[in-house]
């Protein structure tokens, strides 16, 4: 990884638009980096492994507040990872409840295209179940 790397170098090697970079500066997630002459941000190669570690972190969907937790615990090496272990747990908890409700929505739209399609509306089962105001029709919280 480069030693030293402009907002829009950055941006490439870590696969981190821009603002989104600038953004984390904000909320502080990556902190603030030194600046040129010119007044440009200068990222260094922590800064560039700090966002690699949060683009990772939000591709596998934590959410913000967890990836503050993550990085203040990446920080403090010699913790045990009882912390980071729960917040992954956590959030493969959240997954395997999305898989469910996917499931289950598959299932619901697997028997609702089981009819030839030859009949008339009436006997239409995809709009009898759409219509159906007692169903949840496996909708995601």
């Amino acid at each position: 990884m480069k030693k030293h790397a402009a907002i829009g170098e950055a941006a490439r090697i870590t696969g981190v638009k821009a603002p989104t970079i600038r953004y984390y500066e904000q909320i502080g997630l990556l902190p603030p980096p030194p600046r040129t002459d010119a007044n440009r941000r200068h990222y260094s190669t922590n800064d560039l492994r700090r966002l690699s570690f949060i683009r990772h972190a939000r591709e596998l969907g934590f959410e913000v507040e967890a990836i503050r937790t993550l990085l203040t615990l990446q920080d403090a090496p010699d913790q045990p990872c009882k912390e980071a272990d729960a917040i992954a747990r956590a959030r493969l908890a959240e997954v395997e409840h999305r898989i469910a409700r996917l499931t289950a929505l598959k299932v619901e739209l697997s028997h609702m295209i089981a009819c030839d399609g030859h009949g008339g509306i009436r006997q239409c089962r995809v709009i009898e179940s759409l219509a159906d105001e007692s169903h949840d029709h496996g909708r995601l919280d």
